[in-house]
């Protein structure tokens, strides 16, 4: 995919409010732990996230992703009903029906003509999103779209942390603790065509990217019902081989990015920066040494947020450009592998 009319107007995002360290996690793993032996920190160790956000614990996921769409909207100086596309993106919904989008947009007050859908890709979901989007403005369909998303983790963590103290079993533990790296957050991205919005904003072009998969591999990771299909009462868990997610993440993506820089003709000091889907320490060390990328073009956020599944890559961008790290020239990479398994290079000159 290429783009020549297509640019990141502005993001928004919002934070959830309440700070979980790792020790408190790890607090409430304490039967397990003395079971096993193991000391405090382990966690922390192993992803290297010291704290992630939760939302309170009464809310909507719609109402967040509003909120983180209402600031690109107002960063950008556009109205709502200047947007063509709202797209909701997020792995967690506020229902199987309707699309949680619907309520996102009557939350901003959308006009009656945009087109307003929901996209599912687990972590990848933003970015697909962004692509769907960039299509219909690049079609000349519409001038401007809205990709949000919202994630929330308090759920499925501490339902794993009581599955983890029931078994009390290192193989359940191998299965489970990915889902510890689980954070909350929303944000929003707002694309246009260039023509529309705050003239004094620095756009930022898409140029395109490639998109790969490897399909065979998507019973990896499984975040739904305990029991096949869609049964009454089922409860609601997240297994994940995180092993061979990351070992066959990396070897898709290693092909993704020779595609890419292939189909961009880039030369060996490019891309300039990497913006990456957040997971922890060990799978960020593993990717850009796979990708023979020196790991200072990449901008960390899971420390302090955590795994934000879809909202932790666009999030990381537009903290990452606040704090100055993204400079205007840069040939920028949106980088991720999600659970599918599908992996996305997106290039955007900053």
């Amino acid at each position: 995919m290429k783009y020549s009319n297509v640019f990141i107007e502005s993001f928004g995002y919002e934070l959830a409010p309440n700070i979980v360290t790792t020790k408190e996690l790890e607090k409430k793993l304490a039967p397990f732990f003395q079971k096993m032996g193991f000391g405090p920190g382990q966690i922390e160790a192993l992803t290297g996230i010291k704290e992630r956000r939760y939302w309170d614990e009464d809310h909507t996921l719609a109402e967040h992703a509003a909120i983180a769409g209402q600031r690109a909207l107002d960063e950008a100086d556009i109205s709502p009903d200047k947007i063509g596309a709202l797209v909701y993106c997020g792995v967690g919904q506020d229902g199987f029906e309707p699309a949680t989008s619907c309520a996102v947009a009557d939350q901003l007050n959308m006009g009656e003509d945009a087109h307003i859908y929901d996209v599912k890709s687990a972590c990848l979901g933003v970015i697909t999103g962004i692509v769907h989007v960039a299509n219909e403005i690049e079609l000349g369909n519409i001038k401007a779209g809205l990709v949000v998303s919202c994630e929330t983790a308090r759920q499925i963590v501490d339902s794993t942390i009581n599955e983890i103290n029931t078994h009390k079993n290192i193989e359940f533990y191998k299965d489970a603790i990915a889902t510890m790296t689980g954070g909350s957050g929303a944000v929003a991205v707002l694309l246009t065509d260039g023509t529309i919005g705050n003239p004094d904003n620095r756009k930022h072009a898409i140029k395109g990217g490639v998109v790969k998969n490897a399909i065979e591999h998507h019973r990896l990771c499984n975040w739904g019902f305990e029991q096949k299909g869609m049964p009454t009462g089922s409860k609601v868990i997240m297994r994940t081989r995180a092993q061979e997610v990351l070992e066959h993440g990396l070897i898709l993506a290693k092909k993704t990015f020779e595609e890419f820089k292939k189909e961009f003709d880039l030369p060996r000091d490019k891309p300039d920066k990497f913006i990456g889907h957040q997971v922890g320490s060990f799978h960020h060390q593993k990717f850009y040494q796979a990708l023979n990328v020196d790991i200072q073009k990449d901008f960390c956020t899971y420390p302090f947020l955590g795994n934000v599944g879809t909202v932790s890559l666009p999030i990381t961008a537009a903290i990452a450009d606040e704090r100055g790290f993204l400079q205007p020239g840069d040939f920028v990479a949106f980088i991720g592998v999600g659970s599918g398994l599908n992996c996305y290079f997106l290039g955007v000159e900053w």
